[in-house]
C-alpha cells in the first residue's frame, strides 16, 4: 500500500515516488534501538543460519504511501515509519536492512520467489495473504475516504453508489469498492466506476483532476494526502474496518519468530513509541503483535 506524495503533480503527491515506484533505491543506514541486550540477544538467536550469514535482509516497500513510507529528500532514499521500523528490526537481529523501493502488487509474489526478505508496506494482515506468506502483527489501521473541499459525502462503503473511485492496485481498498460495485447493482443502483492504479499518489492525482470522485487509504495515510494537499482534499466519513499490518514472511522459512521477538522486544524498549511517535501515527499502536492475526 503506499517522494513524499510528490504532491501530486500540483504538491498533493507528496507519495509520488511512494511504494509504487517499482525502483531500487536502497537505504543503507540504520536505526539506533534501546533494546535490552538481553531481548536482542534472544531474537537473534531464532534467526535461521542461512538468513544470519547473509547478514543483510533486503525488504521491499511500495514508497508512495506516506508517512508509512515513501522517498525522501535525496530522491531516492525509503523513509517513514515503515522504513524506521524495518532497520530497527534488522538491527535487533544482527542484521543490517536494506530497504527498496517496489510495486505493491509485486512485494508478496517476489517473498514468495525468494527475491525479498521481508515485505513491511502498510499490508493489512489478511487469511488470504496468509496462504501466501506468513504476518507478524505490528500496528493497527483502519480505511478512510479522502474527497476534494467540494466532493461527495461519502460515510459508508454503500454511499458509494454512483460515484467513481481512485484506488491503488493490489490493496484491500482496491478490493473493497470492487466488491461494492457489484453489491450497488444488485440493490438496482448505480455502480461504482472503480479506477485502479499503480501507486497510490497515481491515485491521488485521479482525485485531485476529477477523474474520481473518492480515494481511498488507509487511515494514516488518507490524513497524510489531506494533511499536505494545502486544503485541496478533506476528510469524509469514519474509518472502516480497523485491522492488523502485518509484517510479510516468506512462507514457513523460519523468520517469523524472529520477527516477532524482534517486534516485542522494540516495544519493550521503547524505541517502537519512538517511531511511532515521529511519524505521528501512535493511534495506530498496538500491544500484543502475533503470528498471523488475521481478523477476516
Amino acid at each position: 500500500m503506499r517522494p513524499i506524495f510528490a504532491l501530486l503533480a500540483l504538491s498533493l503527491v507528496l507519495v509520488a515516488a511512494g511504494c509504487g515506484g517499482g525502483g531500487s533505491n536502497t537505504t543503507t543506514s540504520t536505526t539506533t534501538t534501546t533494546t535490552t541486550t538481553g531481548a536482542a540477544s534472544s531474537a537473534a538467536a531464532l534467526v535461521p543460519a542461512s538468513i544470519k550469514s547473509k547478514g543483510t535482509i533486503t525488504v521491499a516497500e511500495d514508497a508512495s504511501y506516506a508517512p508509512n513510507e515513501f522517498i525522501g529528500s535525496d530522491g531516492k532514499t525509503v523513509v517513514g515509519m515503515d522504513a524506521d521500523l524495518a532497520k530497527a528490526i534488522a538491527h535487533v537481529l544482527g542484521l543490517k536492512a536494506n530497504v527498496v523501493n517496489a510495486t505493491f502488487a509485486t512485494i508478496i509474489p517476489g517473498l514468495a520467489a525468494g527475491k525479498y526478505g521481508l515485505g513491511m508496506s502498510s499490508f493489512t494482515d489478511t487469511k488470504e495473504r496468509e496462504k501466501t506468506v506468513d504476518f507478524v502483527t505490528y500496528f493497527s489501521a483502519g480505511t478512510a475516504f479522502y474527497v476534494k473541499k467540494d466532493g461527495p459525502t461519502i460515510n459508508s462503503l454503500a454511499d458509494l453508489c454512483g460515484h467513481s473511485v481512485g484506488v491503488e492496485r493490489g490493496t484491500t481498498q482496491a478490493d473493497d469498492s470492487t466488491a461494492q460495485d457489484a453489491k450497488c447493482k444488485k440493490a438496482g443502483k448505480a455502480g461504482v466506476k472503480v479506477s485502479v492504479f499503480a501507486d497510490q499518489s497515481q491515485a491521488n492525482l485521479a482525485v485531485s483532476s476529477g477523474r474520481a470522485e473518492v480515494g481511498m487509504a488507509d487511515s494514516p495515510v488518507a490524513g497524510y494526502i489531506v494533511q499536505k494537499s494545502n486544503g485541496q482534499f478533506k476528510l469524509t466519513g469514519q474509518p472502516y474496518n480497523t485491522a492488523p499490518y502485518g509484517i510479510a514472511i516468506p512462507k514457513g522459512n523460519g523468520m517469523a519468530p524472529a520477527v516477532l521477538a524482534a517486534v516485542k522486544a522494540l516495544m519493550k524498549s521503547g524505541t517502537y513509541t519512538t517511531i511511532l511517535k515521529k511519524w505521528n501515527v501512535s493511534p495506530g499502536a498496538i500491544t500484543n503483535p502475533k503470528i498471523n492475526g488475521a481478523v477476516s
